[in-house]
């Protein structure tokens, strides 16, 4: 039986098929007796179902997102039921303690691996009115340092998220790192982002590794050849049959865990 920790919850998900990792998550959350909206589609790119759960009745809105979705031939585990475990295990530690003003929007979205069809098509469905900003949570398995990435532009809310997680004592470019665009990576922010929200990605990666995967991200064609033969942790599991709960740290979970809910008490947009 779970003890309700993330990592103990991103195990519902590791290792299924996407149609398995969907209903897991479903019928967690009914098992649990939590409330949720299903936003189901079916488009010429892919079918699936995308699960919303509120907390909070604010008018201003938090959306934070986990696809529950993996590529075919691997478990999935870091990309990305580690995410989904995190948002999982918010549920039940927030709870009523949403600030007032505002509501929290967790979304197990369905093909995100299909440049991001289940959030597209939330997006498109629902529309984006009262949304305040996005995170969307992705690679929150390894590491001890805290990305906020898609990050270009100032915005209030980027100064909100950057606030609370210095709240947490993590120093900029220490504990947390706000990036700009990403050229050849992406998640479902980019959704929201498309229709004029504030939208970030937000990853777990090594401190140690830095500026290894700075090299690795940022110069992809640079990074393709260095790294031929070995990528950087967390990229070295990603998209591969070895992304596997063994890989999993607790602790970078954890961490997620904890900033997002600094961010919920902090949001002051």
């Amino acid at each position: 039986m779970s003890d309700g920790s993330p990592l103990e919850l991103s195990r519902l998900l590791e290792g299924r098929t996407n149609p398995e990792r969907e209903a897991a998550v479903a019928r967690h959350l009914a098992g649990r007796g939590v409330p949720f909206t299903r936003h189901p589609f079916a488009t010429p790119e892919g079918r699936g179902e995308t699960y919303a759960v509120d907390l909070g009745t604010g008018d201003r809105l938090l959306v934070l997102c986990a696809h529950h979705d993996a590529v075919p031939g691997s478990p999935g585990a870091n990309d990305n039921a580690a995410a989904v475990g995190i948002l999982l295990a918010l549920l039940e530690r927030v709870g009523a303690a949403v600030p007032p003003g505002l509501r929290v929007r967790c979304l197990f979205t369905a093909c995100e691996e299909l440049d991001y069809l289940g959030a597209r098509e939330y997006v498109r469905d629902v529309g984006v009115a009262g949304i305040a900003g996005v995170l969307s949570l992705e690679l929150c398995g390894i590491g001890d340092s805290l990305v906020v990435w898609d990050a270009a532009e100032p915005t209030p809310f980027l100064s909100g998220v950057s606030g609370a997680l210095e709240g947490l004592g993590l120093r900029s470019d220490e504990g947390y790192h706000v990036v700009g665009r990403i050229p050849r990576f992406g998640s479902d922010h980019r959704a929201f982002a498309a229709a004029g929200v504030p939208a970030y990605g937000l990853t777990v990666v090594p401190a140690a590794n830095a500026e290894a995967l700075r090299r690795f991200i940022f110069h992809p064609w640079l990074g393709a050849a260095r790294f031929l033969l070995k990528r950087p942790v967390p990229f070295d599991t990603y998209h591969t049959p070895r992304d596997r709960g063994a890989t999993l740290e607790a602790r970078a979970l954890e961490l997620t865990a904890r900033a997002l809910t600094a961010v919920i008490a902090d949001l002051r947009v």
